[in-house]
Formats: structure tokens, sequence, C-alpha cells
């Protein structure tokens, strides 16, 4: 594969892996494609755990799917990130940002426009919306063969320093670097966010993996072989969609615009 079609087709993965092991030469190379990432004086702050237990898995899962239906049944996820949700074609249009909910149950659909008011929020939580949700992320999460949690070097990461600026950033290349290489390998990976959304839930997965005082869990995917047909979630977005360049690059100075890039704008070329 060619470099740059890795890059315009690198997705997020939303629906189910196929149940085969991830390889132990596949997850080699992975690491190795992280590791080459850059970092500010070759500190190379990241550590990787790889998770293939079963039982493991599925506690994560079950972690993951609980927090889901606890944030979301709360109201705080979407207070959080409803700046991000789009539940039309012309808000994605307009915007072209975000994520646009494509695909919903019937049910639920002449209430978007409620989402994001008490009253929607006492109506999902009655249509046991949260509920599904989280059971829909237990599932997917419990079907992943192989999780791998990022970690820093508190040494290295001491936010509100520079070189905590410098190991987040040298961590997003390395992660960066390992996504693109799942498109190489015919994989998909997801970021399992949300214990990250329940603090006392992350905890839980901390000690489970006996991370070290000297080591901070930042992030855990899952990640697996990519199945012929793509089954979608019952609720479930996309985000295809890209800024036009002249809506985020500039010339000389940030007063001017690029201009005349924007024709050049592939639609579809990437999810989040």
């Amino acid at each position: 594969m060619e470099f740059l079609d890795a890059v315009f087709n690198r997705r997020t993965t939303n629906g189910p892996f196929r149940p085969d092991p991830v390889s132990p030469e596949h997850q080699q190379l992975l690491i190795r494609a992280a590791a080459s990432a850059p970092s500010q004086f070759n500190s190379q702050p990241w550590r990787f755990v790889l998770i293939e237990d079963r039982a493991t898995i599925e506690t994560v899962a079950s972690i993951s799917g609980e927090s889901m239906t606890a944030v979301m049944s709360a109201g705080t996820f979407f207070d959080r990130y409803k700046k991000y949700f789009r539940f039309s074609q012309k808000e994605m249009d307009a915007t072209r940002s975000g994520m646009l909910f494509d695909k919903m149950p019937a049910l639920l659909r002449p209430f978007t426009s409620r989402a994001f008011t008490p009253s929607g929020q006492s109506l999902m939580n009655k249509l046991h919306v949260p509920q599904t949700l989280g059971e829909e992320n237990r599932k997917l999460v419990a079907g992943s063969p192989l999780l791998i949690g990022v970690m820093l070097e508190r040494g290295e990461y001491r936010p509100g320093e520079l070189s905590g600026f410098y190991s987040v950033f040298s961590m997003g290349a390395a992660v960066e670097n390992l996504w693109l290489t799942t498109v190489e390998l015919g994989m998909g990976i997801q970021f399992v966010s949300f214990p990250m959304e329940a603090p006392e839930n992350w905890k839980r997965i901390i000690d489970m993996l006996a991370v070290p005082d000297d080591l901070e869990l930042m992030a855990v995917y899952r990640l697996g072989y990519l199945p012929e047909k793509k089954h979608r979630p019952a609720i479930d977005w996309s985000s295809s969609e890209r800024k036009r360049p002249s809506q985020f690059v500039f010339r000389e100075t940030c007063a001017t615009p690029q201009l005349g890039w924007d024709d050049d704008v592939r639609p579809g070329a990437a999810a989040s």
C-alpha cells in the first residue's frame, strides 16, 4: 500500500472485528511502527501494554459499557460534547466537522431536535437509550481480540510544563504511526474512551493492569482484523467530512486564509 493511501483511508472502526487473534508478527509490527515516531530529545516517553487475556478484555468491556450508560443517563456526556453532534446532513455540510448520527432507530428520529434539552434527556432515559448504547459498547469491546494500553512516563509527562507538552505530542505521533499501520494490515482500531469519562472506573482499569506509579495510563484502544461486511450498531455516526483548507490554513500571516485549495478536498476521504 502506498503511504498516502493509508493516510487517506484511515478510519475509526465503530463496528465489530473478526474473532481471529492478532498475529504476534502484526503485534510486533504495530509497536515497532509506534516506536519509530519522533520525540523531543529522543526521550521516547511512551509505554504500551498488550492485552489478549479474555477475562481482562471482558472486564474492560463491562467497565466501558457501564461508564457509557452512566454518563449518558446523567446527561454529562451530552453537556460536554454536544457541540460536536450533528443530526442532519444539512448541519454537517454547514460545519464540516463533528459526528453525524446518520443511523438511528426510527423511534428516536423525531426527537433529535430535543436531544440536548431536559425533556430530551428524560425521553432518552425513559426509552433506555443509554442502556442500549452501553450494551452495544460492551459487546464491541468484548469482541476485540486485542487491547493496547498507552502510557507515558511520569518523569516526562508533567502537565503544565513544556516536557508535558512534548511527551503528549510524541505520544500522539506514536499512536498515529500505529493507527496508519492498522490500515496496511487490514485491521481496525477504536479508542475505548468511556471509562475515562468516569474517573472511578478508569481507576479500576489502572489497577487491573497493574500500572506502576511512575507511569500514567493515557488511553486504551481496541484492535482487530476487519470483517468483509461492515455491521453498524443500532445507533451510529459517521465523520467523513473535513473542513475546507480555507477554513484552517493561512498564508504568511493568520490574517490571510489560503485560497484556491478548496476544490482539492476529497469528500469522505477519511473518518475520525
